[in-house]
């Protein structure tokens, strides 16, 4: 298993959201300007309150892609029946450009976990074509494999995830 895949296997990324792949598109996820995703990490649920900044590397403008968002650990991780909750998507993204440019089909939604340590896992995967992806139905019982294999769009070519969990109240004295 190669150096990239190791954070995705040990966090259960691979296995349980995905089956194991090969990086090979350079996705950059950004909230707030300055504060990068990388696997694991720990953000809280304010955080992340509004969509993140998507920079996807990939050959040219011509390459569309797929960016997923989702919760494999809805609603809550000792008992994930909703498993998955689809948080994002973004279509036809444009390779070396940001997912701006793409076609928002699902909307951004706010992770909110109320129990338990959430993981919430982006996927990129390089479309066949543009206009060849078709949203789902339903934010619950997402599942990406599933998803992939019902629009023709194979392994993912990157995926990063983070780490999120309830807030506390604010803390008085």
């Amino acid at each position: 298993m190669s150096r990239p895949m190791e954070p995705l296997a040990v966090g259960r990324v691979v296995g349980e959201v995905v089956d194991s792949f090969t990086p090979s598109v350079r996705m950059v996820i950004t909230y707030h300007s300055n504060k990068q995703v990388a696997n694991g990490y720990e953000f809280m649920p304010s955080f992340v309150a509004t969509r993140p900044r998507v920079e996807i590397g990939g050959e040219d403008l011509r390459t569309a892609y797929t960016l997923i968002m989702t919760d494999p650990d809805a609603p809550s991780p000792s008992d994930p029946h909703l498993r998955e909750h689809l948080h994002w998507m973004v279509t036809d993204i444009p390779g070396t450009t940001d997912a701006s440019f793409g076609r928002e089909v699902v909307s951004y939604e706010t992770p909110k976990p109320v129990v338990g340590i959430h993981r919430y896992v982006f996927i990129l995967f390089k479309q066949r074509g543009r206009q060849t992806v078709s949203p789902p139905a339903s934010r619950d019982h997402f599942n990406t494999r599933r998803f992939s294999e019902e629009n023709g769009l194979g392994l993912p070519v990157a995926a990063v995830y983070f780490n999120a969990q309830r807030e506390t109240a604010a803390r008085r004295r």
